[in-house]
């Protein structure tokens, strides 16, 4: 069997889909930690497969979680995102540079 970091309704709508009562269990806090950066590659993953906004929204809350965790409500967290967008730009222009290998942009 193996393991993995499901959304928090999960293990009831297992239940009263399959009718059959899922093993579960709470993960400590450094283990969650750990996990939500494996959810993070496995949806991640998902999206590059196949380009679905629902594989989008999963990445946001996986992200939420990570940031939550080092102390970010999700407000800080597009604050500061915002605040790289403004001194550095975003990704709306489509700008490919070429670079030599070991140089830094």
């Amino acid at each position: 069997m193996t393991e993995k970091l499901v959304r928090d309704k999960i293990p009831g709508i297992v239940r009263k889909n399959s009718r059959r009562i899922p093993q579960w269990r709470v993960a400590d806090r450094e283990e969650y930690r750990d996990l939500l950066v494996k959810k993070l590659e496995e949806e991640v993953k998902e999206y590059l497969i196949s380009r679905s906004t629902e594989e989008l929204a999963d990445i946001l809350e996986v992200i939420y979680r990570l940031a939550e965790e080092t102390g970010l409500t999700p407000g800080e967290l597009e604050n500061k995102r915002s605040l790289k967008a403004r001194e550095r730009g975003g990704f709306r222009k489509r700008i490919v540079m070429d670079f030599q290998p070991g140089q830094a942009p």
